[in-house]
């Protein structure tokens, strides 16, 4: 019986108690957005498909699916509410769009006006209250979309320089071993040879991959752990100096790969495979500052009180 009451529960909440002709109405929006947005769609996931570095964008639609499912119960009940200012919003999505095409040319802009007009859509039909619940979805979606090439390049080359300085200092703590960068070219000399070709930090170990992808997971898991709001920022602030450290331990590994064992495993298939490996060592790290935060403070409606009661004889 409490089985059957809590499906029923369940069923009144989910997104099975929504009326057909919303999900009709939904169909219909989607399909007009689709089509005016096209070319940006398919650009956006031709680039996912195409770009190791933007690979990770095939799953921030489905992260900010599951940060809506977790208002089911109150966008099920909101009694919407339109909201013309969303109406107006929705059609300067469209002119601006149109505008950049034609004249501006700002590639960026422009998938980034689909998110906007997406958010502009749920505000005319939904409301305000709506907006609540939606807005992070919607904003997540960013993720999704490859920066600029010149912004791109002028966050990646300061990274890649910054990753050869310290691989340098690293590697020439070994006897007999002597790095030292020029720019992004990391120079070695083992045992008094001079080995040729140098090492390279390639914009593939810039580390911005990495960063990225951890950029918007920890936005996901910052968002999912109920803590306080100081750890929420600690923890999403704490993605890019992570991202950094774990690209610097490629960077570094890959040398010690190349000098002392086969170069041959420094590239490649191998370099690609010790990329993913920074994947586990960047959640670990992750992880153990969540865990150090969680355990820092102890809540004082958590401890019980030891009392003493002591018998009168």
């Amino acid at each position: 019986m409490a089985t059957d009451n809590k499906a029923a529960e369940e069923e009144r909440t989910g997104w099975r108690a929504l009326d057909s002709s919303v999900y009709v109405k939904i169909a219909i929006i989607a399909l007009l957005l689709g089509w005016f947005f096209r070319q940006e769609i398919d650009n956006v996931v031709y680039r996912w498909a195409t770009d190791p570095s933007w690979s990770h964008g095939f799953l921030i639609p489905l992260f900010s699916l599951y940060f809506l499912s977790q208002h089911t119960r109150d966008i099920v009940t909101l009694k919407p509410k339109a909201n013309y200012l969303g109406l107006v919003l929705l059609v300067g999505c469209f002119v601006f769009y149109a505008l950049d095409v034609v004249q501006f040319g700002i590639a960026y802009f422009q998938p980034l006006t689909l998110i906007a007009a997406i958010g502009a859509t749920v505000l005319f039909l939904g409301g305000w209250r709506l907006v609540q619940y939606t807005w992070l979805p919607i904003i997540y979606l960013v993720f999704a979309v490859k920066l600029p090439d010149r912004l791109y390049k002028g966050l990646t080359i300061p990274m890649r320089i910054f990753a050869a300085k310290t691989a340098s200092a690293l590697l020439s703590v070994v006897h007999g071993l002597e790095a030292t960068a020029g720019g992004v070219v990391i120079n070695v000399t083992y045992n008094g040879k001079l080995m040729d070709p140098p090492l390279d930090v390639a914009e593939a170990c810039s580390g911005m991959r990495l960063l990225m992808a951890f950029l918007a997971l920890g936005v996901a898991m910052a968002y999912l752990h109920y803590r306080p709001v100081w750890q929420r920022l600690v923890l999403l602030a704490s993605t890019i100096p992570i991202a950094i450290l774990c690209n610097i331990v490629r960077v570094t590994v890959t040398g010690f790969i190349y000098v002392l064992g086969d170069p041959k495993y420094a590239q490649g298939i191998y370099h690609d495979m010790l990329g993913m490996g920074m994947l586990p060592l960047a959640f670990g790290l992750y992880g153990a500052l969540a865990w150090f935060m969680s355990n820092l403070f102890v809540d004082e409606a958590q401890i019980q009180p030891n009392i003493i009661v002591r018998r009168r004889n």
